[in-house]
């Protein structure tokens, strides 16, 4: 009968298989019951174990790690046994367990990260960095950190720069992930239900997993690429409704106002040539019936609505601000009880 000193001859007892292999003597039971691991030989009154046992134990532990159930993988054993083989299906896990970006992760030290952040030392942050995995740690190193996404911190150091809380920036990852991987299990469902279906109907042969696995590669960049063009495409829109909701609609679809583009002119210049007196007044938007109507404006006005909205968006600006302002003067009217031709002033 063989011990761990001599377990390369093939016959274990239960706990030194347990110990090779690193499962408990519990769970190897529980396998031999469901019949994810054959019956021990009976040798006069000991069960002994053999090397076959102990690659069956590491095979088990390889694709629980891998995500698949106890019984997906008595099936997937069986097929085995029946000759099938699993090379092609260990052949597509590894596919999909590849990593699903180019970034190369990069190992950085905590006063390199301090710096990185301003020299702001938050260690609250640092634990909630690794807690999100943002930062890994390094074995036996408490001021080295692995970064599994360089492009993923270097976007938290440009939003702390910008002015964004530490805090604020983790909070926002947190939301940010729960959606991103709600999207991701989408993607899942709807290729699985179009694309990978029949190859999950039975322990796929060689072949079959084979032909999986060229369809992951090829799936691989369309989840990113519809996610980057969606993206971009919100948010143009979102931004631009963002703007106008704070400017008071002040960005109009096209760069010209009702009065057509703003002449060129230097800083401090006025947007027509001023008349001598008189304050500025109010430009309203003209009607499909009525010509536009040029109006003197103070450079000061000018200069500060430039300033705000650049100079291919003054006359727009200009025009925006004085509707709104006498459409608040009807509600206003309105409101007191006055007729819509009213102006409230």
């Amino acid at each position: 009968m063989s011990t761990a000193t001599d377990a390369g001859q093939g016959a274990y007892r239960i706990e030194d298989l347990s110990r090779l292999s690193g499962t408990t003597v519990r769970t190897i039971r529980a396998y031999t019951d469901r019949g994810l691991l054959p019956k021990p030989e009976r040798l006069g009154r000991a069960n002994v174990y053999n090397d076959a046992h102990l690659e069956r134990l590491r095979q088990i532990a390889d694709l629980l790690e891998r995500g698949y159930t106890l019984a997906s993988i008595k099936e997937l054993l069986a097929a085995w046994d029946a000759g099938t083989g699993l090379g092609g299906v260990l052949g597509l896990v590894g596919e999909v367990d590849r990593p699903w970006s180019d970034e190369q992760p990069i190992r950085i030290g905590l006063p390199e990260l301090i710096a990185a952040f301003g020299e702001v030392a938050d260690l609250s942050a640092v634990e909630e960095a690794l807690q999100l995995g943002v930062l890994e740690a390094v074995a036996e190193r408490d001021d080295q950190f692995e970064v599994p996404s360089p492009r993923e911190l270097a976007v938290a150091v440009e939003l702390h720069a910008s002015g964004v809380p530490l805090a604020a920036i983790t909070g926002h990852l947190r939301e940010l992930r729960g959606q991103v991987e709600h999207i991701s299990e989408r993607f899942l469902d709807f290729t699985t239900e179009h694309v990978f279906q029949r190859f999950l109907q039975h322990p796929p042969d060689d072949a079959e997993a084979a032909e999986a696995a060229a369809l992951v590669r090829r799936l691989r960049p369309l989840a990113q690429q519809t996610v980057d063009a969606e993206l971009a495409r919100a948010m143009r829109l979102r931004a631009t409704e963002h703007v106008r909701r704070h400017l008071g609609d002040a960005l109009p679809p096209t760069a010209t106002g009702p009065a057509g583009p703003e002449p060129a002119a230097g800083p401090g210049q006025p947007l027509r040539p001023p008349e001598p007196a008189g304050p500025a007044a109010p430009v309203a938007p003209p009607r499909p019936h009525q010509a536009p109507v040029q109006v003197p404006l103070p450079a000061a006005t000018v200069a500060a609505v430039r300033a705000l909205v650049g100079p291919a968006g003054v006359a727009a600006f200009v025009a925006a601000a004085a509707d709104r302002e006498v459409a608040a003067r009807r509600m206003d009217a309105l409101a007191s009880g006055g007729g819509p031709g009213t102006d409230g002033g």
